[in-house]
């Protein structure tokens, strides 16, 4: 989906049922960075399942809240409204919990995208 120059995106508004599937949308996309609302409810990573992506990812919680486990950190981070982490490329990362009584949204950039 590649919506016009023109066109508003409302990230926090018309927002998908719960599903088994966590809703992935791309808002934007360049052949050197993709924009994508994630739409999540209660979903979390298998446990013995990691993010190793050969992206840089730009990450912030619109609504709701989630939990962000990285390789080598002591604790797990907690994200609120408002928060955003930068995690390059080959920082293996994965999704502990997101909320489960509303949607979690995220704004997710990725850069280094190598097809538009």
């Amino acid at each position: 989906m590649r919506p016009s120059p023109l066109e508003v995106a409302r990230l926090v508004e018309d927002l998908p049922e719960a599903a088994e599937e966590e809703d992935v949308r791309v808002i934007w996309q360049s052949p050197h960075m993709r924009v994508e609302r994630i739409v999540s409810y209660g979903h979390a990573s298998d446990d013995d399942f990691w993010y190793d992506q050969t992206e840089d990812e730009w990450v912030m919680v619109l609504l709701g809240r989630a939990v962000l486990e990285i390789e080598g950190e002591a604790q797990p981070r907690s994200l609120e409204p408002g928060d955003a982490i930068n995690l390059p490329a080959r920082t293996k990362h994965r999704v502990v919990s997101t909320a489960s009584d509303t949607a979690t949204v995220w704004l997710a950039i990725f850069s280094g995208v190598e097809s538009a």
